[in-house]
């Protein structure tokens, strides 16, 4: 193994820091608790493993015969980080709108300020976030995206672009993330508008009661109830919501591929 990486060292370089980059960023692969020689050591078995079906002709004429590093190999390994970046970032968006939409209907429930580390996505968030986070992750896993993505979209990447495409098409990853990014928030508001609507409705209803019957004090009592009914609807809508965290997958993976295309010379 070792000799016939060393034998086309400067090329498994550069595939090397496509898969390091994708995994660095991939959903559950950049959590601190994942090890890092763990990291390493399955991107180099990544690496070795699709080198034979890389074609790098574009690439011979900047690397020197006797395999020297020079400038211009330099940034083609940056630009081979970079799109393993681009397609791991784009996977963290689709989870951030599970996140979201946690985060738009825990203030309406009262746990605004129940907020934790979330180890997922590695910042502050409500529980509900890491609620919805985590069912994500467990049918991401359960439905073996995480193979697909390894074997069908990494794979996929080598065979459509290179370094040279970040350059002749900036114009596509620019819409690629906008696009994202507004499916983020799009996403978001239909997970969690249900709950939120149904849970303005409580408000609404309580606040005009507390005003027929100001003694009753029905504002403060009616928090245990929007927590509870919040839980129900959250318990009911989990078929529906599992379904549409699929269908977000599968988008997410379609978008990826029709970018590839976009690049494809």
């Amino acid at each position: 193994m070792l000799n016939q990486v060393l034998l086309r060292a400067p090329y498994f370089l550069l595939v090397y820091a496509r898969c390091f980059a994708m995994i660095v960023t991939l959903p559950l692969f950049s959590m601190r608790a994942v090890n890092r020689r763990a990291k390493l050591a399955l991107s180099f078995y990544m690496a070795f493993l699709m080198l034979p079906a890389v074609d790098y002709s574009s690439y011979e004429i900047l690397i020197m015969e006797d395999q020297a590093f020079s400038v211009q190999y330099l940034l083609l390994v940056l630009g081979e980080g970079l799109i393993g970046i681009i397609m791991g970032f784009y996977l963290q968006i689709i989870f951030a709108a599970f996140s979201t939409a946690g985060q738009f209907f825990a203030f309406q429930m009262g746990f605004s300020a129940a907020s934790a580390y979330d180890a997922l996505s590695q910042v502050e968030n409500p529980l509900m976030g890491q609620y919805l986070n985590l069912i994500g992750m467990l049918i991401f896993m359960q439905n073996r995206w995480f193979q697909k993505v390894f074997m069908a979209g990494l794979m996929g990447s080598f065979k459509a672009m290179n370094a040279f495409s970040i350059v002749n098409g900036t114009e596509p990853i620019a819409r690629f993330m906008l696009k994202g990014l507004s499916n983020l928030f799009a996403d978001a508001l239909v997970i969690a508008l249900p709950v939120m609507g149904t849970l303005l409705l409580i408000s609404v209803a309580t606040g005009l009661l507390s005003k027929a019957a100001p003694q009753m004090n029905l504002l403060s009592e009616g928090f245990p109830v929007m927590i509870l009914l919040a839980f129900f609807l959250i318990l009911n809508m989990l078929p529906a919501m599992s379904d549409f965290f699929i269908r977000s997958f599968n988008k997410g993976l379609a978008d990826i591929a029709n970018l590839f295309m976009t690049w494809k010379p």
